[in-house]
């Protein structure tokens, strides 16, 4: 992970940057300011392009902010500011909102443009890792297997729909969140908030419930899918056999097959069923 940390000698702004942001002196972010930002955090990946990915997105977002640097938005400040946070950027969605409010308070503290600039540079790649291993490849997958196992367990398709968009985006709402206010309080120390238990060590705990759903789940989901009627009548011997069958080939298929493939597979094997039974 590059480092992330200010230069450690640095001058006043304008004369090679400002002293390290302090972790515990960061200003109050007004609730308003706050609110623009992260609700503009939904819409980040509006101006997608293969050029400069989310960079126009980051200064959309970070652009309330910009408009309490001195002049207002009338300044030569803000506009510099803005082509500024407007420029090349990649990072996780969910994430984005760490670099956000780094940024954000970044420029208000009127810390030297070059400084900035490395600092974008050296938060891009963390900020893209990090969240794909968090959200695509633990959070995403729990709350999926969580929707099946209700499924299997016969809760109606809107309730089982309902469910999963609720708990995915408890989840998804309060990282764009929490992301946010660490991002303003870490300032260019944000390495510090990348350090988080959650960020750390939550995909490996989380994928360890999800296994364990998986298996609840398959059973269960394959029994009502075919008509098995109840979850607690007895499986049949077939689904009994054709379940861990099953288990071991997504497992060797692991790496070598894309997860959309494998459950396109998986739904088009369940109707022709349905068709022919």
């Amino acid at each position: 992970m590059p480092d992330l940390r200010p230069d450690e000698q640095s001058g006043p702004a304008g004369t090679g940057g400002q002293p390290p942001t302090g972790v515990g002196t960061a200003p109050r972010l007004p609730a308003a300011v706050h609110g623009a930002v992260l609700l503009r955090t939904f819409a980040l990946q509006g101006s997608w392009n293969y050029e400069i990915l989310i960079g126009n997105g980051i200064g959309f977002c970070v652009e309330p902010a910009l408009r309490r640097l001195p002049g207002g938005i009338d300044g030569q400040p803000y506009r510099e500011a803005l082509a500024r946070q407007s420029a090349y950027f990649n990072a996780h969605p969910y994430l984005a909102g760490l670099a956000i409010g780094a940024f954000a308070r970044a420029e208000l503290e009127q810390v030297a443009p070059a400084r900035i600039e490395r600092f974008r540079t050296a938060l891009c790649g963390p900020l893209g890792s990090v969240g794909d291993r968090l959200v695509w490849a633990a959070w995403l997958p729990a709350c999926s297997l969580l929707a099946i196992l209700l499924f299997g367990l016969g809760w109606p398709p809107l309730g089982v729909v309902a469910a999963f968009l609720i708990l995915y985006n408890i989840g998804h709402v309060g990282l764009r969140d929490w992301a946010l206010r660490a991002g303003w309080h870490y300032g260019l120390r944000v390495a510090t908030a990348l350090g988080h238990p959650v960020l750390q060590h939550g995909p490996r705990y989380i994928g360890r419930v999800a296994a364990v759903l998986g298996g609840l789940a398959l059973p269960l989901a394959v029994h009502r899918a075919i008509g098995g009627g109840s979850p607690l009548a007895p499986i049949p011997i077939g689904v009994a056999v054709v379940t861990p069958l099953l288990a071991v080939l997504l497992v060797r298929l692991q790496g070598r097959a894309e997860g959309w493939r494998v459950v396109l597979l998986l739904l088009a094997a369940f109707v022709l069923y349905s068709v022919v039974r």
